[in-house]
C-alpha cells in the first residue's frame, strides 16, 4: 500500500513538474524555440583573463605543486574558449533580431538558465530587446538563473525528465556550443530521438568542429558499425554564430518551411549560407 502511495505521489510531482512549465509558455505564446547548450565553465573574456592571471598568480607561489599547475592549464584553456561566449551571444542576438516580433514573438532562445555559454546565449536576446527562456533545475548545489532570461519565462524544474521534455518538444533547432556532460548528454539524447524518429528532424549544429571532433569521435562510431553513414548526416558544424544561424536557416528553406510563425523574418540570401555539408565527416 505504501509502494502505491509514493507511486501515485511522485507520478503527481512529475505532473506538476511538467504543467507548470507548459502553463507559462502557453500562457507567453511561446510555440517554437531555438535551443541553446554549453559549459556553465566558459565565461566572457574578460572574467576569463582575469581567472588565468590569478591561477598563474598562485601557481608561481608554488611551483612544484601538480594541481596549481593543472589549474592554470585549465584556465588558459577556458581563456582560450572564451570566444565561444563572444559567439553564444551573438548567435542568441542573431536569432532574436530574426523574429518578426522579438518582444512578443512565438519563437525564442531557450537555455538552461544557467551561468557561462546559456547565460550568454540569453544575454544576446536580452541585447537585441527580446525575450528568452531559461530551464532551471534544482540541484544540490543551488543553481540560479542568469540575469538575462526573461523573468516571467524562468522556469525551474524538479525533475530532469520534464526539463529534458521541455527542451525538445518546441524545439526548432539545437545549438551545442562546447560544454560537459550535461551539454553531451542533452546532444546524445536528441540524436539518438531523431535518429529512432521518436521526434521530428531539426537542425543540430556544434559549435567548434575540431573542439567537438577532439571530443567526440562519430566518424570512428561509424568505421565500427555502431551507427549508419545517414546517422552523421544529423550533425552540421558551424565556427561562428553567422555560420550556424545561416545553417539552421538554409535547412528550413531547403524543405519550404517556415522558421517562425508567422512567417516573416528577413528574407534568406542563399549567397550568406555556408558551403554544403551532406554528412558530419564532410563537414
Amino acid at each position: 500500500m505504501h509502494d502505491t502511495w509514493v507511486g501515485e505521489e511522485r507520478a503527481e510531482r512529475l505532473r506538476l513538474d511538467y504543467l507548470r512549465a507548459e502553463q507559462r509558455l502557453a500562457a507567453a505564446g511561446i510555440e517554437h524555440t531555438i535551443v541553446v547548450f554549453g559549459s556553465t565553465r566558459i565565461c566572457e573574456p574578460a572574467q576569463a583573463r582575469a581567472q588565468l592571471a590569478q591561477a598563474l598568480a598562485a601557481a608561481a607561489t608554488a611551483p612544484a605543486d601538480a594541481a596549481l599547475a593543472r589549474a592554470a592549464r585549465v584556465a588558459e584553456r577556458l581563456l582560450a574558449s572564451s570566444r565561444y561566449y563572444e559567439e553564444a551571444r551573438e548567435f542568441g542576438r542573431l536569432v532574436s533580431l530574426c523574429n518578426p516580433d522579438p518582444a512578443h514573438g512565438s519563437t525564442a532562445v531557450m537555455t538552461g538558465g544557467g551561468p557561462g555559454i546559456m547565460e550568454a546565449a540569453n544575454r544576446g536576446a536580452h541585447d537585441a530587446g527580446a525575450r528568452s527562456i531559461g530551464l532551471n533545475i534544482e540541484l544540490p548545489r543551488e543553481q540560479h538563473a542568469n540575469p538575462y532570461v526573461t523573468p516571467e519565462l524562468t522556469l525551474s524544474f524538479h525533475y530532469f525528465a520534464m526539463r529534458k521534455l521541455h527542451f525538445m518538444q518546441r524545439a526548432r533547432a539545437l545549438v551545442a556550443f562546447p560544454g560537459g556532460f550535461g551539454t553531451i548528454d542533452e546532444l546524445f539524447e536528441t540524436l539518438t530521438l531523431m535518429q529512432t524518429k521518436k521526434m521530428e528532424p531539426v537542425p543540430v549544429v556544434l559549435v567548434g568542429r575540431e573542439w567537438w571532433r577532439g571530443v567526440l569521435g562519430f566518424e570512428r562510431l561509424l568505421e565500427e558499425g555502431t551507427i549508419d553513414a545517414q546517422d552523421l548526416g544529423l550533425i552540421h558544424y558551424a565556427e561562428t554564430a553567422i555560420e550556424a544561424w545561416a545553417i539552421i536557416r538554409r535547412w528550413y528553406r531547403r524543405r519550404g518551411r517556415p522558421l517562425f510563425d508567422p512567417p516573416g523574418s528577413p528574407p534568406d540570401d542563399p549567397a550568406d549560407d555556408p558551403p554544403e555539408r551532406t554528412t558530419a565527416s564532410e563537414a
